[in-house]
């Protein structure tokens, strides 16, 4: 017998730049697979539209509501909320604040990319790894990241530890991060989420790593799931495999948005 799905709740669409398919696709790959729930959460845009080439434009946020609006009316059996993946960079919590009054949200995805004005996670960039101190790097990385979580401003946190994504990983013990970034995330009643794309890069693992995952359960820190889809057939990808890592982490439920409240149902 197959497990049953969570909702997936990281998806993309072509309006970031680097995903394809229309939400209404990814709508309907989510009922072929069998998902009980997804939702969208692009990139968001910046204040600056030329901040980076990976993201929509403010003035195309309208557009995005109008495509997954499309992909409802395509498929008004499955649940489908509306969220965005919201870069965190130090400076941006007005920014932040004003968009989440643009819509009716769902959720907010927090994430981290930048660390000062590198993109850590950009292949254009990955020669900047090899002239930097990985643990710096993963240092700042988690200030960053604890930071974004601090605010209250996100209901999840993205891919928590993204910096492994091309293999780069500290010698050295990070369980002082990982435990700062999760008491904050603790203290704030923010979730993480199990992201499967990990396991389509080089790292090759899901989002984040077991032990950051097995004291997230300790400190009480909940959890969602999301295959970061940027294809339809993305959608709901090795779900299966997170479900699997959460319960041995010690996870008996995962939690559900819509319009920003909170629900719990068992995994």
């Amino acid at each position: 017998m197959r497990m049953p799905l969570p909702a997936d709740y990281h998806m993309h669409t072509p309006l970031c730049r680097h995903a394809k398919g229309e939400p209404t696709e990814y709508a309907a790959r989510a009922i072929e697979v069998g998902l009980p729930e997804i939702g969208f959460s692009d990139h968001s845009p910046m204040r600056e539209d030329d901040f980076d080439d990976w993201r929509m434009r403010a003035r195309e946020l309208a557009e995005y509501a109008a495509k997954v609006e499309r992909a409802r009316l395509d498929h008004p059996t499955l649940p489908i909320r509306f969220g965005l993946e919201v870069d965190f960079l130090p400076g941006q919590e007005p920014w932040i604040r004003e968009m989440a009054d643009f819509h009716e949200w769902d959720y907010f995805i927090g994430s981290v990319h930048y660390v000062g004005d590198w993109a850590i996670d950009d292949p254009a960039t990955l020669n900047q790894w090899r002239n930097r101190e990985t643990m710096e790097v993963w240092t700042a990385y988690f200030k960053n990241l604890t930071d974004a979580a601090a605010t209250g401003l996100f209901q999840i946190i993205g891919h928590a530890d993204l910096p492994k994504k091309f293999g780069f990983v500290p010698a050295g013990d990070c369980a002082t991060l990982y435990r700062n970034f999760l008491t904050a995330c603790a203290d704030t009643e923010t979730c993480i989420e199990l992201n499967t794309a990990g396991l389509r890069k080089d790292c090759a693992e899901i989002y984040p790593h077991p032990d950051i995952l097995k004291l997230a359960r300790q400190l009480g820190v909940q959890i969602t799931f999301g295959s970061d889809a940027h294809a339809p057939n993305e959608v709901g990808m090795d779900l299966e495999r997170a479900v699997t890592l959460a319960r041995e982490s010690g996870y008996e439920e995962c939690c559900r948005f819509e319009k920003r409240e909170k629900s719990v149902v068992a995994i």
